[in-house]
């Protein structure tokens, strides 16, 4: 059934695709052109069909996955691929590998969200896009942007499918979360913009995601297709304002979510990708987007239950796309595509408009002229101090004080109290009491049962709680368990609730009780030092919430603390 559905798509499409498509018109021909065109000319229909696609790689596999991509380069022509997995030196080894063997340069993209360690082992961490939300100086953001420009630029990576942009009003929402830079749309695109131009200045291509919205789903399209309900002009003055605003500024790749959106698309059940009203006609034509524009992953169910390999990359190019990430089947798929052409489903124009663009974008990132990555040092320019110093700037701007009664912080070092320490959830908090035990005498008795606990806290004239997540990219509140000690401890102990996980983790808890609070967003080393530090007042705190609590903690709540 899916067949004949996603055929009807894919005819409804021949004629939409033969639009007029725009081309570039001057007097000389400039050099980027120039090269485009010298390479394009000279392609056969394959080698042109094969650009159209970047296919998923990894370097922490075996010898039958290299070969399989090797063979996709000389046998299929792929215009890119799009590394997950693995560590540095060997995706190096195997770029250079993989270049020499490729006709025309391969153009290669790569998921750092959050810089190379998204996907590569032995390499700098950044903060998550949500914990960025929280900073006020958006010069951080963009300093931020330009070292993982320089990170990738060392790796060879041309294309970095960075920042996501949707406005994550969806507490619940199970796949964007703590990737988005929060609920306030001026404040996301803020630091979109931001981002985008710190990377970009080293070259690096940035590639906004995921259009035209996927902030309030409470599905995951990597497994299903997700709705999203609002009105055009809903989505048009909250989902679209960061496309808008970052199309004036230049931004190159525009990615393409699996969604379906039903006041865009009237087609029942159409994924985003695939709708030629909401890729042609709103992202192109309604806003004026020029530069590159990939699907999201092809394999995710949010669109491969939509029809078989090969007819879903079809309808997608016919939607407008220029870029197929991550198909099942390419060779299946150029296959296809090169079946509608000969047909004359797709117009020599309109493959020639993606294609060249395509072209266009690998002498922008300086395909022109490939060098092979140098291996030697390789480790070390990836580890820069720099890199470690913005993370620490970043966490130190970003912890947020959101409540402190009775200004109970800072606390005095110099005033003489029995203070306790209590460790919640299921991250380690050895980093925070050693900081904490630097500081001041303090008691760690955690590990008392509740009735004991509750007990033994009496005899303390100051209880501090630690809520450390082991995986701060999760957004679900805190066990009920834990919620109920908090809040009963609280209403009868001067309690400071430090909470090293996403502010969301408190979205359940009754926290008027607490005296003091400090989101850090995240359990690392740093986040804890800082906190430690912010409690007796050795730095200050000028963090602001990124998205709401609850109806008493808005978006944008920070309580200033000066050392």
């Amino acid at each position: 059934m899916k067949n004949i559905f996603i055929t009807a798509i894919i005819a409804s499409l021949i004629l939409a695709s033969c639009a007029k498509i725009p081309t570039k018109h001057s007097d000389t021909i400039d050099p980027q052109t120039k090269w485009a065109d010298s390479i394009y000319n000279n392609m056969t229909l394959e080698e042109k069909v094969g650009q159209l696609f970047m296919v998923a790689t990894y370097s922490n596999r075996n010898s039958a996955h290299t070969d399989s991509i090797q063979k996709l380069i000389t046998d299929n022509h792929i215009g890119g691929l799009i590394f997950f997995q693995g560590g540095p030196v060997r995706q190096a080894n195997l770029t250079n590998h993989y270049q020499s063997i490729s006709k025309v340069p391969l153009f290669i993209g790569i998921d750092g969200e959050w810089g190379l360690s998204m996907r590569l082992d032995s390499t700098s961490r950044y903060p998550y896009n949500m914990t960025l939300g929280a900073i006020k100086d958006n010069a951080i953001v963009q300093q931020i942007g330009r070292q993982i420009g320089k990170d990738c630029n060392r790796m060879g990576i041309h294309i970095n499918f960075a920042p996501v942009v949707d406005i994550n009003t969806n507490s619940i929402n199970p796949v964007i979360g703590v990737r988005s830079f929060g609920e306030d749309k001026f404040n996301v695109t803020e630091k979109a913009i931001a981002f985008t131009e710190g990377m970009q200045s080293t070259g690096v291509l940035a590639c906004a995601k995921h259009f035209p919205g996927h902030g309030d789903t409470s599905t995951d399209s990597h497994k299903t297709l997700p709705t999203v309900s609002f009105s055009e002009s809903r989505i048009d003055s909250v989902e679209l304002y960061p496309y808008k605003k970052l199309f004036r500024k230049g931004i190159a790749g525009v990615m393409v979510a699996h969604l379906n959106v039903p006041s865009l698309e009237s087609q029942e059940g159409l994924p985003s990708s695939l709708s030629y009203p909401i890729v042609t006609e709103l992202l192109k034509e309604k806003l004026g987007f020029r530069g590159l524009i990939f699907t999201d992953a092809l394999n995710m169910k949010g669109v491969a239950d939509y029809g078989q390999p090969g007819d879903i990359d079809l309808a997608a190019f016919m939607a407008g796309n220029d870029v197929l990430l991550f198909t099942e089947d390419a060779p299946k798929a150029i296959s296809k595509i090169m079946e509608a052409y000969q047909q004359n489903e797709i117009t020599e124009a309109r493959l020639a408009h993606s294609v060249k663009k395509i072209l266009a974008a690998k002498f922008d990132a300086g395909l022109n002229a490939f060098k092979p990555i140098e291996t030697k040092g390789l480790f070390e320019d990836l580890n820069e101090p720099i890199n470690a110093k913005l993370y620490n700037e970043a966490i130190a701007s970003a912890v947020t004080v959101i409540q402190n009664l009775d200004d109970q912080l800072p606390l005095d070092k110099n005033v003489k109290e029995n203070i306790a320490f209590i460790k919640l959830g299921n991250g380690s908090a050895d980093a925070f009491v050693k900081a904490l035990k630097s500081r001041v005498r303090i008691s760690d008795i955690s590990n008392l049962s509740n009735e004991k606990l509750l007990e033994e806290i009496k005899k303390y004239d100051r209880i501090i709680i630690g809520y450390h997540r082991q995986n701060s990219r999760l957004t679900n509140a805190i066990s009920e368990a834990d919620k109920k000690l908090i809040e009963t401890i609280s209403k009868n102990n001067k309690t400071i609730l430090t909470v090293f996980a996403s502010q969301y983790s408190l979205k359940e808890t009754n926290l008027e009780a607490v005296k003091s609070i400090v989101v850090a967003y995240e359990n690392s080393e740093v986040a804890n030092d800082i906190s430690a530090k912010i409690i007796f007042g050795e730095v200050g705190a000028d963090g602001t919430l990124p998205a709401s609590i609850s109806q008493a903690y808005p978006v944008h709540t920070g309580i200033n603390i000066q050392e």
